[in-house]
């Protein structure tokens, strides 16, 4: 698909999103933005979207609810039209000891990583159907892409990212041929906030590529994904070869 005069919905557009969104633009898709709370982050994405000579949207939307996401679906087509392609990276990312894990914190990760995704392209599919061609874009993690929950007091996030997995594979099934769906499955790309000097070398040294890979390596990655006409159902490690060691 040729993103020029598209319509991109990206949910979570913060640090990463807001290159993914950048990058989108400068193809000449339109990006409508959905937050929950950042509204500042998504105004300053859309900001730059606009720089680049294409249109922005912001909508505030509670992704955890499918009401949230149907209304958020309506406004971006109402104003913009579209959706043609839909990239959820909204996600909830945090450690939580199993002896504290209780029913609401699990269904937290679930709720967001998982379940917003599925009434995402739910909604937008038959938008995308009707207008002949779209692609979707989920967002799993590198762990579960490789089989194997190496971290412990992750365990709803490990669980919810590795369902991702089988959505996109589903999804892909039940949306062709007019609908292409993938996912990408990011390893080490931008250090978390408050991270060591040591624990940076650490992941350096066990990342054959020997660095962090930036938000422009998942930028790449969803742009292929968009233009891609014969790739569907496939969940991408884009880790420097982290899974490797």
């Amino acid at each position: 698909m040729d993103p020029r005069d598209r319509v991109a919905l990206v949910s979570g557009g913060a640090r990463i999103g807001q290159e993914v969104a950048a990058a989108l633009a400068r193809r000449g898709c339109h990006v409508a933005l959905t937050y929950n709370r950042s509204r500042d982050s998504a105004e300053t994405t859309a900001g730059r979207v606009r720089s680049l000579g294409a249109r922005a949207l912001v909508v505030r939307a509670d992704l955890s609810r499918p009401a949230g996401v149907a209304a958020a679906v309506r406004a971006v087509h109402a104003r913009l039209g579209g959706p043609d392609i839909l990239v959820c990276m909204a996600s909830v990312y945090g450690k939580t000891p199993f002896e504290s894990l209780d029913a609401r914190s699990f269904r937290a990760n679930l709720d967001v990583d998982l379940a917003s995704a599925f009434h995402l392209a739910r909604q937008a599919a038959p938008l995308m159907k009707k207008a002949g061609a779209g692609r979707i874009v989920l967002f799993a993690d590198w762990l579960p892409r490789s089989g194997r929950p190496r971290y412990r007091a992750f365990l709803p996030y490990y669980v919810a990212k590795a369902a991702v997995i089988g959505l996109t594979e589903s999804l892909a099934l039940e949306l062709a041929p007019e609908i292409l769906v993938n996912a990408i499955a990011p390893g080490p790309i931008l250090k978390p906030p408050g991270f060591s000097a040591k624990a940076d070398r650490a992941v350096r040294r066990v990342t054959p590529l020997g660095r962090w890979g930036g938000p422009e390596e998942i930028a790449r990655a969803v742009l292929f994904l968009v233009e891609t006409e014969f790739v569907t159902g496939e969940c991408i490690r884009v880790d420097g070869g982290r899974h490797l060691h």
